[in-house]
Formats: structure tokens, C-alpha cells, sequence
């Protein structure tokens, strides 16, 4: 079938459209308004007319935005007839009918279903990619058409989502396809839920989308491809997409950041600090722009990892010993960036070396002077109840009964076992935990004494079935700090540093964890509550406790999109986020509180 080029815009026909702001997008609405609605069968017909290639290849094939090449060989050609969808699996199988506003945002509902307007064909296999996603810039892409059209993670400010991101060429088609839309259903718009709605009717987008569609209008101007376009739907709906005609409605109507193309300066500085085995603070030297840097991106191993408005960021949840790449651009709210700054490697420290109770300190000397220190350095307390000191003797036979442990151990803390007739010049027995003459704390240079846990061996001095030789007499032996712990080898030239006879001076004191134990079971539940909620971003944290806070906000997808540790601050901003529902975790004291949020 020819194709057929109608009129230009019709005589008088945006008379009415008089205002500017929203007053003038009201006004566009009651002129396109009431089309003729041909039923979603009837998107085929349109496209005969519609959708036809006179402007590139001239060859009347399918125009489809999803595989079109506008400066070489299309990778596949679609014909009016014979080519519609059906079933695919792979591109180039089939085109169907790309609804920019996925349907299920409207519940389907008529006449958006079928309104052409914003539904041109495309591609089967790209148009299923693109699911549901919203249109956006692309940080890192998980997928990309035979065109260049990609999927992957956003890089539109305050969206941590999925974003499909089509090529150049279409840019500006798809931005005045979103505003066609929020003009033509001005009246119904507010009620749809979507990523890149604010659920209002004026200006209908977020602010980070919004920039990035007038961007993208001013990037690619109307086409003649678009203009035969809108005369061919006029033909069949008898409506028109104002912002084709008019191009300039666009900054008439939602303001002036469309004029702003100017790229700001280029991050500098970026350094780390504050590293942990799981966390890093990221610095560097603020950008500048002509009107103002609204926020960054920061990158990791190539992926946004975070936007922050600030010039410093705390990444949390990396794993210990691993090298990351971080590298950080500015943006305004024109939607324009900067380049990427230089990038950094960082690495993470190696996760702790303790990972439960061992022995610290040995004690093996004269007459009855015998000596255990139980140390807890895991980062939290430990009930002792699991744990039992045994002893082999002569390096050989079976381990003793053992002396089984009570009460609880709070981090930091010593737990020491002596023999009940050690000198009083060397320590008192009042300082200790345990003071008895049971075997275990008779033992000698070659009695191998192990600390059990649930029955298991966790940590020993000696060696079990070592026979009779002495590894340690007349010695006091000191763990080194750089020593994984606990461990069931005994290697006392790497593990261990060897002091004279009678060296007591190194052993603490008895815990006082039962006592805090004790505090511990009548201290004050940690809570908190956040206000107001919902918010335009910037939330009050109330803690009832006196102490700092690690936070993070997680999306309604389970991903992290802002973190910040070592809060003392009872305010936090994160008005950058899009409107919608978001999880707030705050950690506190070793415990994990959340509550729903909502920004407005």
C-alpha cells in the first residue's frame, strides 16, 4: 500500500491554545481530547499508513524505532502483512505494538490501549525485553538490540531500577510520545502509578525524568518521519500530537530547564578512606555548573552503584579482601553530566581474624603456679554455657571430663582460669573466674589442654597425642594478634610469643560479665520513629538511646540506595529519591529496626 502524506496541521486548529504552564497543556487537552477510537485491532490499519519507511531506506517496510539503522543496513525488515506478531523468540521473528506507557499502568483500560499516538511498532523480541521498564538513560548495559536500543541499570537521578534506553534517532519521538500522553489523559494521569510518575496532573513527571525527556526532545527535534506520522494517526483518530506541531509547547509548558545543555565539570580528587572488610567512605572535589550540580552518580566496577547529593558517599555491603573500581560524574537537573571522573581501586581489609572464644595467655610455671585466658575479641558477647576446658595428659590417652564455663563473656573481655594454690605474688586468686585444683589446671609442659564448644574442639596448647616431650615448661605463652583464632593446631613459634618463668603480669582480669549480663537483661529496648511519613525526602529519626546508627534505604525491588554509617545526626535527606514507598533499615547497638517510608 503507498504510502499517503496528509495535510499540515489543520487551519485554526490550535486556536484555543493561548496559555503558557499548565494553563496551556489544559488547554491542548480539551482540543485532543474525545479522538476516535479505533480498538486495538485497529492499530494494524494505522500502521499502513503510519508507519511506513519513506524516509530511510524509502522501501515502505515497517518503521520500527527498536531495529531501525538511520545510518547503515537495518539488521532486519519488517513487511506490513505478512510480518505481524504471532510468536517470537528471537528479533527479527515479528513487530507488534509498543505501548510506551505499558498497559498494565492503565489497566489496559480504553482508548489508551489503542491510541496510537504513543503505540508504534516494534520489534516482538525487543518490545518483550523492554517489558514494563521505563524509558531512561542507561548506566551499564544487560542487554542491547541489534540496533544499539539497551537495557540495563539507570543512570536517571534518584531511580535505582531497570531502564530501557532506545538510540538516538528516537530519543525525541519517545520523549513527545510521553508528553502526548500526559497531556491527552491530563484528566486520568494522576491516578497511574508508575516509575516515572509523580501522580500528579500537570507535570505528570518525576522531576529526574521529566529533565531527561525535555532533554531528549531537545536532542533529537521533530522529524519529517514524525510529522507524516501525526498527519497519518489525524487521519484515522482525528487528534494530533501537539508537541510535534509545536515543539516549542514543550519548555511553554514545563518551564525553562529545557534551554540548559551545558555539560559540568568533571569530578576530581576521588579518594577512599575509612575502609573497612566491608565498607569505604568515597571523597572528592565538588563539580561546577553553570546553574547547579544537583547530585552525582557514583560507579562501581562499571555499575551505579549510588547517587548522592553531596561530594562523599559510604559504601557499604562490599565483600572483605576484594578490590573495587569506583569512578564518580556530576549532573544537573537539565539532566546533563559531566565526564567520568579518574577512577580508583580500593581494597576492602580481610575479614577478622576472630572468629570465637580462644586462649590468650598460657601460664605453665613453677610449683603450682598454672594459669588459662579465655579472650572474646568476635565483636559481640558470648554466652559460655557451650564451652568446656579439658586437658590430655603426658600427650597421650583420652581428654579429661573438663571444667564447663557459665555466665557470659562480653566482647573485649578476659575469662581466666588459675590453679587455687598459684602464689600471691604472681596473681590473686580473687581476680580470677574459676579458682580450683581440678586436673585440668594441673597441668604441665606436656598436657596438651583443649577448649571444646557443643562437644567439638575449637582451640588447643599442644599438641593432642604429642606424647611426653614438653612444648611449653616453665613458659608463658602470649597469642600474637596476627593469628587466625581459634584453630586446633598448635604451632608455638608463629602463633605464640614466649616469656620467662612466671611471667603473670600479662593475665587479666576476671570478667565482669555476669554483672553486665545482668545490666544487659534491663537495658533499654533500642527503637525508633520516623516523622513525618510520608515526607517530601527529608525524614527526623528519634532513637530512644543515646547512640550512633548505621541506615539504609532499600526500594520495593530489595536493592540499597542509600547508606550511610556512623549516623548521629536525628535528620536524614534523601529528597533526590523518586516519590514512593521505601524500606528504612536503621542498625543500632548489634540490633536491626525498619519502617516503611513514602516520599511524596
Amino acid at each position: 500500500m503507498p504510502f499517503i502524506l496528509i495535510a499540515q496541521i489543520p487551519s485554526g486548529y490550535y486556536n484555543t491554545a493561548t496559555g503558557t504552564g499548565y494553563t496551556l497543556k489544559t488547554q491542548l487537552y480539551n482540543k485532543i481530547k474525545g479522538h476516535s477510537d479505533k480498538g486495538y485491532s485497529g492499530l494494524w490499519t494505522t500502521y499502513s499508513t503510519s508507519d511506513r519507511d519513506n524516509q530511510y531506506e524509502n522501501d515502505n517496510s515497517i518503521i520500527d524505532i527498536y531495529s531501525e539503522n538511520p545510518s547503515g543496513t537495518d539488521p532486519y525488515v519488517y513487511s506490513y502483512s505478512t510480518d505481524q506478531c504471532g510468536n517470537y523468540s528471537t528479533e527479527g521473528n515479528c513487530y507488534n505494538r509498543e505501548h510506551m506507557i505499558p498497559q498494565s499502568v492503565f489497566n489496559s483500560s480504553s482508548p489508551m490501549v489503542s491510541d496510537a499516538h504513543h503505540i508504534p511498532p516494534t520489534d516482538g523480541k525487543v518490545n518483550g525485553m523492554r517489558a514494563n521498564y521505563p524509558h531512561g538513560n542507561v548506566a551499564n548495559a544487560t542487554w542491547t538490540s541489534q540496533n544499539g536500543s539497551k537495557l540495563g541499570s539507570s543512570a536517571v537521578s534518584g531511580y535505582s531500577g531497570t531502564v530501557f534506553e532506545p538510540i538516538d534517532e528516537f530519543k525525541g519521538d519517545i520523549a513527545r510520545m510521553y508528553f502526548y500522553f500526559a497531556t491527552r489523559y491530563e484528566n486520568t494521569v494522576a491516578n497511574y502509578s508508575y516509575a516515572m510518575f509523580n501522580g500528579t496532573s500537570n507535570q505528570v513527571f518525576t522531576t529526574p525524568f521529566l529533565n531527561m525527556l525535555i532533554s531528549w526532545h531537545n536532542q533529537d527535534p521533530v522529524s519529517a518521519r514524525e510529522i507524516a506520522r501525526n498527519n497519518a494517526i489525524y487521519a484515522r483518530q482525528n487528534n494530533r500530537n501537539p508537541f510535534i506541531d509545536h515543539p516549542e509547547y514543550v519548555g511553554q509548558i514545563w518551564g525553562g530547564s529545557s534551554s540548559d545543555t551545558t555539560a559540568l565539570s568533571t569530578p576530581t580528587n576521588l579518594s577512599s578512606s575509612n575502609i573497612t572488610s566491608s565498607s569505604l567512605q568515597l571523597n572528592w572535589t565538588a563539580s561546577s555548573d553553570n546553574i547547579s550540580v544537583t547530585g552525582y552518580d557514583v560507579y562501581m566496577n562499571g555499575s551505579l552503584k549510588s547517587t548522592v547529593s553531596t561530594n562523599s558517599v559510604s559504601i557499604t555491603g562490599l565483600t572483605s579482601s576484594t578490590t573495587y573500581t569506583f569512578y564518580v560524574k556530576a549532573k544537573d537537573a537539565a539532566g546533563n553530566y559531566s565526564s567520568n571522573s579518574s577512577s580508583i581501586n580500593a581494597t576492602t581489609s580481610s575479614t577478622s581474624l576472630v572468629t570465637d572464644l580462644y586462649f590468650s595467655e598460657y601460664l605453665e610455671g613453677s610449683s603450682n603456679n598454672k594459669a588459662l585466658e579465655i579472650a572474646n575479641n568476635t565483636g559481640n558477647s558470648v554466652s559460655l554455657s557451650s564451652y568446656v576446658i579439658k586437658k590430655q595428659t603426658n600427650g597421650s590417652g583420652s581428654w579429661s571430663t573438663g571444667i564447663s564455663l557459665s555466665g557470659s563473656l562480653a566482647n573485649g573481655a578476659k575469662f581466666v582460669l588459675v590453679n587455687s594454690s598459684i602464689a600471691s605474688n604472681c596473681y590473686s586468686t580473687s581476680n580470677a573466674n574459676i579458682s580450683t585444683t581440678a586436673t585440668e589446671l594441673t597441668f604441665n609442659g606436656n598436657d596438651a589442654v583443649g577448649l571444646f564448644k557443643n562437644g567439638t574442639l575449637i582451640d588447643i596448647i599442644g599438641t593432642y597425642n604429642g606424647g611426653s616431650a614438653n612444648f611449653a615448661v616453665n613458659e608463658t605463652l602470649r597469642r600474637n594478634s596476627n593469628v587466625v583464632v581459634p584453630k586446633t593446631t598448635f604451632n608455638k613459634s608463629s602463633d605464640w610469643t614466649v616469656y620467662s618463668t612466671d611471667t603473670c603480669s600479662g593475665i587479666g582480669n576476671k570478667s565482669t560479665a555476669s554483672k553486665t549480663e545482668t545490666i544487659n537483661s534491663t537495658e533499654t529496648e533500642f527503637s525508633f520513629s520516623v516523622y513525618p511519613n510520608p515526607s517530601n525526602g527529608i525524614f527526623t529519626i528519634d532513637i530512644n538511646i543515646q547512640e550512633n546508627y548505621s541506615i539504609e534505604v532499600i526500594s520495593t525491588l530489595g536493592k540499597v540506595i542509600y547508606s550511610k554509617d556512623n549516623i548521629s545526626s536525628s535528620t536524614i535527606n534523601i529528597s533526590n529519591l523518586q516519590a514512593g514507598v521505601y524500606m528504612l533499615k536503621i542498625a543500632c547497638k548489634d540490633k536491626i529496626k525498619t519502617k516503611s517510608i513514602i516520599i511524596n
